[in-house]
């Protein structure tokens, strides 16, 4: 029916097929073209505020909490801490037995009144047995002189005698340690330290650090061993006390140095041989009697090490004497002078001082009595009381704890984000338990040292709160974002319109000059025929919303957020974005930027 219609009514037919022909044209151009086109959500390079913060959580504690402990010991004679209380700066929290303080108190009162019978005395004439007494204590000051110098004779004479015994083990302990180390009786291949490690070497490397300790400390040892070896060879018993007294130093480093390398290799070789026992394997039948020997050279060389020390002190001890034996002879013959002169107006402001000093005594014990009444350091509340009446007590005990009113914020950070924590930064917290509520904070401390748990390593960040809310409780948990950078006035963009290829930060802008655009929805984005060209660009701080730009942008540039491609997209060669690159100029090259 429909060919014999046609042939009938040609015109009729034939403006038909025209109006099908444009209809089909029209739906290729409006529809065709939108599937075949990519569509781009886009966003706006603009100058805002972009903030970094570092988030972590933890819980709610006291901003001031102490444990209350006595500075002195006894027994609770009244208790009044109770759990719950709100007390008071200076507030009587415990109350402990202060006989003794009574009667220190009363001994200083006793002293100080001494102290002014003295200063009545002096202002009388010296009599005849106190002149005796201090020409007497001036002899005496004068033989304990002499008793100081025999004693330091004796000592230099004594130091000679440690140095001379410490060389008759210093150079055989030298050349054992030297053989264990050098000779080749383990392995007639090589030396012995080396047999050692290569015995070990294959199961643990770290015994390559043992060889290098070991040889270092030989070495060093030798090297003072040789120059003190020399000065000794040199010195004699009648030599003068400076240069003894310098040999027996150099004789108390050379042993110790000595002593530190016979432990550094008996560390050595205790290691080699733990590790061949882990492993059932065969150990070296020299190792035993290398351990031996060292520690036979470990015992002379301590027994060497004490003797010199000892006398380095006796000396010292002896010149300290003599100094002291000296002024007080100094002190004896002023005071004889003066005692013959009669007290003088010095005397007596000396005396007047003596007594300022029992008087200052007294204030001391009375102080020390008032020790005995705990007292609260600040206003706040007694919590956990963990004594009872009677009970006895010391400076280490643990009376009560006292917590203030106001709060803080204890959050705990890995070593990651402390790095970027410091004093001073502003915070933002939120509590798990009052919904909806924010308050600002500061931090004020920041842990030095971390604490190590299941193999992480958190450090505990303090943050201080701007205000006081009765709902925020001791305990509650919280999460804190803290501020650790921001930059105003800066270009930013949307982070996910950032993307990164071949080592280069780069974002997708709209200014390829002939590209033609279809309008579409803000939200779903708009459809092009042309791509977007690829912008290197150099980013400086993000956070997960927002990066900085640092250059390659400007201000009002639309940028691609995010692409959505038609089925068809992938196989349209003209989809393939441009990197604009320094030097290249507007399209020469695959890749651009400004």
């Amino acid at each position: 029916m429909i060919p014999v219609f046609i042939k009938t009514h040609k015109v009729i037919s034939g403006f038909a097929l025209l109006v099908l022909a444009g209809a089909g044209y029209f739906g290729y151009v409006k529809f065709g073209k939108e599937e075949a086109g990519t569509r781009y959500v886009l966003s706006e390079a603009k100058r805002g505020t972009i903030i970094v913060s570092t988030s972590g959580s933890g819980q709610v504690s006291s901003q001031n909490q102490v444990d209350i402990k006595p500075k002195v010991s006894g027994d609770i004679l009244t208790l009044h801490a109770v759990n719950g209380r709100e007390v008071k700066a200076g507030d009587i929290l415990v109350q402990l037995d202060s006989r003794e303080a009574q009667k220190a108190v009363r001994d200083a009162e006793v002293g100080l009144e001494t102290a002014r019978i003295s200063l009545e005395k002096l202002k009388q004439p010296a009599d005849t047995l106190t002149l005796l007494q201090n020409r007497n204590a001036l002899l005496q000051a004068e033989e304990a002189k002499q008793q100081s110098t025999d004693d330091l004779k004796k000592a230099y004479d004594d130091a000679f005698t440690d140095v001379s015994d410490a060389f008759l083990d210093l150079p055989a302990v030298m050349t054992g340690l030297e053989d264990i180390l050098y000779k080749n009786t383990v392995n007639a291949n090589q030396w012995n330290v080396d047999a050692y490690v290569d015995a070990v070497r294959a199961y643990d490397e770290r015994i390559l650090a043992y060889k290098n300790d070991a040889l270092t400390a030989q070495k060093n040892s030798r090297h003072k061993f040789d120059a003190n070896l020399q000065n000794y060879k040199a010195v004699s018993r009648s030599s003068d006390t400076a240069i003894i007294e310098a040999l027996l130093k150099q004789t108390y480093e050379t042993t110790e140095a000595l002593s530190e390398a016979v432990k550094i290799t008996s560390n050595l070789i205790d290691f080699a041989v733990d590790i061949l026992t882990t492993r059932n394997l065969k150990l070296p039948t020299q190792a035993v009697g290398h351990k031996s020997n060292l520690a036979g050279y470990t015992g002379a060389l301590n027994g060497h090490i004490q003797a010199l020390l000892a006398r380095t002190q006796t000396i010292q001890s002896s010149k300290d004497a003599m100094v002291n034996a000296d002024r007080s002879i100094a002190e004896k013959i002023e005071l004889l002078a003066k005692l013959d002169a009669g007290a003088d107006a010095l005397d007596i402001r000396s005396s007047e001082l003596s007594m300022q000093q029992r008087q200052n005594a007294l204030y001391d014990a009375r102080e020390k009595l008032a020790d005995y009444k705990v007292r609260a350091p600040f206003n706040g509340i007694v919590v956990k009381v963990g004594v009872k009446k009677g009970d006895p007590v010391s400076s280490a005990t643990v009376l009560c704890v006292l917590m203030a009113r106001q709060k803080l914020a204890e959050i705990m950070l890995n070593e990651v984000d402390i790095a970027k924590i410091k004093p001073g930064q502003k915070a933002t917290l939120t509590f798990d338990a009052v919904e909806g509520l924010q308050s600002a904070g500061e931090v004020f401390d920041v842990d030095g040292v971390g604490t190590v748990s299941q193999g992480v390593v958190n450090y505990a960040v303090k943050i201080t709160f701007a205000g006081e809310d009765e709902r925020i409780k001791p305990g509650m948990s919280v999460s804190a974002a803290i501020i650790t950078q921001a930059k105003q006035q800066v270009l930013t963009v949307q982070s996910s319109a950032v993307k990164s290829q071949a080592g280069a930060q780069y974002v997708e802008v709209f200014s390829v000059p002939g590209a033609t655009e279809q309008a579409g929805n803000a939200v779903e984005g708009i459809f092009s025929n042309v791509p977007p060209e690829r912008v290197v660009v150099e980013t400086g701080i993000a956070n997960d919303t927002e990066t900085e730009i640092v250059s390659g942008l400007t201000e009002g540039e639309r940028i691609v957020v995010r692409t959505v491609s038609a089925a068809s997209a992938s196989a349209a060669p003209q989809q393939q974005s441009l990197f604009r690159v320094p030097g290249t100029g507007g399209g020469g090259g695959a890749f651009r930027a400004r």
